[in-house]
């Protein structure tokens, strides 16, 4: 079982996430997912003003996202967060999920995150405090 920490982040469906049909759009999930990114490295330490001043930090270079259930309008979601595999020094993999009020799933997602130099403009190996940011117990 993954030892590292899970997050967890509570939003609430509003007008602006929804398409024509009423339902929250693809677009939007990832936007959400994001958001929640930033919330819990923000708050272990790791957040923009930290990669601005350090010139570090995290881009995205794969994500799979699976819709299970609607959401909409008004509504009350959990998105659960945690590091579930450490690839190389350079690259992890995140999973999210959307937990609805009733405790169904309604949305999946897997993220291949690099960390990224963005004076050099490549990947580099992950800091401490980056793995720490995320989660990650370090032995």
């Amino acid at each position: 079982m993954n030892e590292n920490t899970q997050f967890e982040y509570e939003v609430l469906i509003r007008e602006f996430h929804l398409d024509s049909f009423g339902h929250v759009n693809n677009a939007a999930y990832v936007q959400l997912y994001e958001e929640a990114r930033w919330d819990f490295i923000t708050k272990n330490g790791f957040g923009l003003d930290y990669v601005q001043k350090h010139q570090i930090g995290p881009v995205i270079l794969d994500l799979q996202v699976r819709f299970k259930r609607e959401l909409k309008n008004r509504e009350t979601i959990k998105i659960l967060s945690r590091t579930l595999e450490i690839v190389s020094p350079k690259i992890m993999v995140l999973e999210q999920s959307m937990i609805k009020a009733d405790g169904k799933v309604a949305s999946e997602a897997t993220f291949t995150v690099g960390f990224f130099d963005m004076k050099e403009r490549k990947l580099i190996s992950a800091n401490e405090d980056w793995l720490k940011a995320c989660g990650v117990k370090l032995k």
